[in-house]
């Protein structure tokens, strides 16, 4: 360790295997650097009048031109910062640690911040130096944070870099920069120093966005994977950039009629297929797709037409490569120690320690980063379930018990609630979602009130349900009847989302349409009375890509989406029946008004398991608005159906999933259904309908309109 003391810019340097090949870089920067150094040897301690051309009388009092040193001292922390930083409060440090570039002394250059108590050395490495460890080493600061710092001038945007730490243990480790905003594109891993600076255009959004995040408003959610959306016919193995994507994503989900679209981890990650999940640069738009401004382009372009962004985002674990968090100054720094509950047996992967102050405030910092520099309208946090519970996918021995006897994890759930008012604090016109499994109490309700403080719960029960009932074949599905009724039970329990994500769609569970029984036709009709009972059950929604035009195949992240399907009337189809329920889901306030709310959900007819028929009203703040919603799960047609309704009058069929342009057989009900005063279903009038085989119906009553003119 003392070698690593004596060290200087005279011995050989350490270079990376990646960094030799680009040599005639690496000779550019040192050689750029050693002109600058030559430069300020050379030049001559004139006084200040001479190089500001002012009379000779002045220049008695000239001072001589200061010679910058490698590493200049200098911060960017204050002592309430740092007091923040140990007390876990401190939710802006990406404004403080990382590389940010400064004017100092009136040279350009950039300050360098990192966290790593346990280090006996740091310095920074990079092209500018020769990747040299011993050239440019960080000051540790003085007050006991762990927090090493410098200023190193002449190093502007666009330079790559990396920390090389020598540990108390005496271990050599390169870590790239927990806080770089921007990383080399993989499988290069140096952190790269840039800004996030942008010209937003998107003001009208941003002042009004909570008339489109609230929960009394539609929220349809399209889930989508960057990489693989989408590619050139011409070049198939290249992905699309952000800015690429802005000009074919937004015109498709403003045709579509989607109020948010959902991406999938963008975060830096170092391996492709874990499709992001394995996160090794919290506040790094990952470089495969472009700059961190071409990402703002993207989601300023969805704001102007109209259009939520929610990102995934994974506070539960990360991967070990040795370039990123994972032992990080030679201990256990960010992740917990102890492998019973720092190690996820599943993932292969490290849990973060939620019991340290300073990596609380590095997740929620995070978070609020996201939605600052970005602009985000929400997140939806990944595995909660994985974070609530210490005995989540091991055998017993496997975990220890929490100071109660319990199985729950007091520090994650303390985090996850210090997170959520976080958030709700400082962007209270955004939403979080959670991604939990569990019958764990609370999720979706606030702190104050003993829960984790979430916006809006991912209703896994309900999607399990709903496909396993639906792959039956409907001379079954009578005998499984109460699957498929079994969620309105607990329907009003959270703030619930219903998702058919991207895990119900890989590793051999195939495509949605591929889940449903019967031939060609009763697939598609399947597909199409399974979407119609989405979007009129409460809650709001989720449909991830490719599941909107029925793609036969399942999800490969490989290569983009089936697109081509679209040329047959089948796919088609499926595409403009959700285009149509989600145009029917934004024009009818009972749809939306009270999706987590009790007294927006009647059954009508919940208990037909003979016939397979499910028949319920909707309900929104204003009686007019009420829905009826028929369901037929058999391929069997049936006429003159009675259906009881509150109010008497002209009731109008104003969607239909078996219409002909949606595929269907175009069985219907033509015109208004008028009432008959016969009692039904608990209800003082009925009507007596058309229902098609395999579909989905909703009735709205006909509006009175008065004459303009009443005689008297």
């Amino acid at each position: 360790m003392a070698k690593k003391k004596t060290e200087t810019a005279n011995e050989a340097p350490a270079k990376k295997a990646s960094v030799k090949k680009a040599g005639a870089t690496e000779k550019k920067a040192t050689a750029a650097k050693k002109t600058v150094e030559k430069a300020a040897k050379a030049a001559p301690k004139l006084p200040a009048a001479s190089k500001t051309k002012k009379p000779a009388a002045a220049a008695t009092a000239a001072q001589p031109i200061h010679t910058m040193k490698n590493v200049e001292p200098f911060s960017r922390f204050t002592d309430f910062d740092i007091g923040l930083f140990k007390s876990g409060k401190h939710y802006k440090l990406y404004e403080k640690l990382g590389s940010h570039v400064v004017e100092y002394s009136g040279v350009v250059g950039t300050y360098f911040a990192v966290w790593a108590p346990n280090a006996h050395y740091v310095s920074v490495i990079g092209n500018f130096n020769g990747w040299n460890r011993g050239s440019h080493a960080l000051n540790p600061r003085w007050d006991g944070s762990g927090i090493w710092e410098g200023y190193i001038p002449h190093v502007g945007v666009g330079e790559v870099y990396k920390y090389f730490i020598n540990s108390t243990s005496g271990e050599d480790l390169e870590k790239a920069d927990p806080f770089a905003l921007r990383w080399e594109v993989a499988p290069r891993t140096g952190s790269i120093v840039v800004d996030t600076f942008y010209e937003w255009q998107d003001q009208h959004w941003m002042q009004t966005r909570h008339n489109h995040n609230s929960l009394d408003k539609p929220y349809s959610v399209y889930e989508m994977h960057v990489g693989s959306w989408a590619r050139s016919p011409e070049s198939p193995d290249e992905f699309l950039t952000y800015t690429q994507l802005a000009e074919k994503l937004v015109p498709y989900i403003q045709e579509m009629g989607f109020t948010h679209v959902e991406f999938m981890p963008l975060a830096e990650h170092p391996y492709y297929p874990s499709w992001g999940y394995q996160v090794s640069g919290y506040f790094a738009a990952s470089s495969r797709y472009g700059t961190p401004q071409e990402l703002m382009y993207l989601v300023e372009k969805l704001h102007q037409a109209g259009i939520g962004v929610i990102l995934d985002w994974v506070p539960s674990h990360f991967p070990g490569d040795a370039h990123a968090l994972y032992n990080f100054d030679g201990t256990h720094l960010y992740e917990h120690a102890d492998p019973r509950k720092g190690f996820h047996p599943d993932w292969k992967s490290y849990i973060f320690n939620y019991d340290r102050n300073e990596v609380r405030a590095f997740l929620i910092s995070n978070a609020i980063f996201w939605l600052d520099r970005y602009h985000l309208d929400g997140l939806r946090v990944d595995a909660v379930a994985s974070m609530l519970y210490l005995d989540y996918s091991r055998n017993h021995g496997e975990w220890e018990a929490n100071m109660y006897g319990g199985n729950e994890n007091l520090e994650a759930i303390s985090f996850l609630k210090e997170f959520n008012e976080a958030v709700y604090a400082n962007f209270p016109d955004t939403q979080t979602i959670a991604e939990e499994s569990t019958s764990f109490t609370g999720v979706s309700r606030p702190v104050y009130a003993g829960g984790l403080g979430f916006g809006m719960k991912w209703m896994m029960g309900w999607m399990h349900d709903s496909i396993k009932y639906f792959s039956q074949d409907p001379i079954y599905r009578k005998y499984h009847h109460n699957q498929i009724t079994f969620s309105l039970i607990y329907a009003f329990t959270e703030n619930f989302m219903l998702p058919f994500s991207h895990d119900e769609v890989v590793y051999g569970k195939g495509s949605m349409l591929g889940k449903m029984p019967g031939d060609e036709w009763q697939k598609f009709a399947n597909l199409r009375l399974l979407y119609g009972y989405m979007f009129t059950h409460p809650g709001s929604k989720l449909l991830f890509m490719g599941s909107e035009f029925g793609q036969g195949t399942e999800w490969n992240f490989q290569r983009s989406l089936d697109w081509d399907v679209l040329e047959y009337p089948n796919h088609q189809g499926i595409k403009e029946v959700v285009k149509a329920l989600n145009h029917l889901y934004r024009e009818e306030p009972a749809l939306y008004e009270k999706s987590f709310q009790w007294n927006g959900f009647e059954w009508i007819d919940g208990g037909n398991a003979n016939d397979s028929i499910l028949i319920y009203e909707r309900k929104g703040n204003e009686e007019i608005n009420n829905l009826v919603i028929v369901l037929n799960m058999t391929p069997m047609p049936h006429f003159d159906y009675r259906v009881g309704v509150h109010k008497k009058g002209k009731w109008v069929e104003v969607f239909n999933s078996d219409d002909k342009r949606f595929w269907g057989s175009g069985l219907s009900n033509q015109g208004p259904v008028t009432t008959e005063n016969v009692a039904w279903h608990g209800r003082d009038h009925s009507l007596k309908i058309t229902v098609p085989p395999l579909c989905a119906l909703v009735f709205k009553k006909e509006k009175i309109v008065p004459a303009k003119y009443e005689l008297k």
